[in-house]
């Protein structure tokens, strides 16, 4: 399964009052695994930022004035994410920018139209109900290193919200149940309920340093991703 990380940085906060893109930042990924391809620009918006936004990302016209505009790298940049799955936190934000900058060019449609999203902020919600779930605050739960992070950038943000999620979705994928294999969750607790059925259990003898290792082994599993369906088993029984 071939996936994009992506981010872009903008003027200001709202494609409908006329803001735009000023850099987009991806990062490519093979069966979760980075391939080391990544596509990156910096664009020229043709207008100032908005109050506020050009603090964040510490971009200025002076830098983008020889920058090239977006329909300029619009074909590499869509041959770049065709048909990938793209990740992206606050995907709305992101899709509405690029959606905005394809519709002032003729024939290449909407982002959807090319690629799946997957929206980490949305995954994380659910992870972590009631929390702050911003990229800094993610990568502080999940451990991931931002200390880099002073301004916003695309590519560096995309580079980060890789690590957020392969720790989001981590869990599945190290008991077997990633994304690519096509497991829903309903089918993964199908499959754990059959097993919970001690009819269906095999008879295994355990002596205590391996029932040690079990019980740490899970317990690793329900810190790096939130839940782990063995232990509620095994607690529940």
């Amino acid at each position: 399964m071939r996936q994009v990380v992506l981010d872009t940085e903008t003027t200001g906060l709202e494609w409908q009052k006329g803001n735009r893109v000023v850099e987009i930042g991806c990062v490519e990924l093979v069966e979760r695994r980075p391939t080391g391809r990544t596509f990156q620009t910096y664009l020229n918006p043709d207008r100032e930022f908005e109050p506020g936004a050009q603090e964040v990302t510490g971009l200025t016209r002076e830098f983008l004035a020889d920058k090239p505009r977006f329909a300029d790298v619009a074909d590499e940049f869509l041959a770049f994410i065709d048909g990938a799955e793209l990740i992206i936190h606050n995907a709305a934000f992101d899709i509405g920018f690029l959606d905005a900058e394809l519709g002032r060019l003729e024939g290449l449609g909407k982002i959807r139209e090319r690629c799946a999203v997957e929206d980490t902020l949305l995954m994380a919600r659910q992870r972590f109900p009631g929390q702050r779930n911003s990229l800094d605050a993610l990568c502080k739960r999940l451990g991931v290193d931002n200390s880099q992070r002073q301004l916003h950038g695309a590519l560096l943000d995309a580079q980060l919200l890789l690590d957020v999620y392969i720790a989001l979705t981590s869990g599945q994928s190290e008991i077997g149940f990633a994304s690519d294999t096509g497991a829903t969750t309903a089918q993964t607790v199908a499959v754990v309920a059959r097993i919970a059925d001690p009819a269906l259990r095999p008879r295994v003898q355990v002596d205590g340093e391996e029932a040690a290792a079990h019980a740490a082994r899970l317990a690793g599993l329900q810190k790096k991703a939130g839940r782990c369906l063995w232990l509620e088993v095994e607690q529940a029984s």
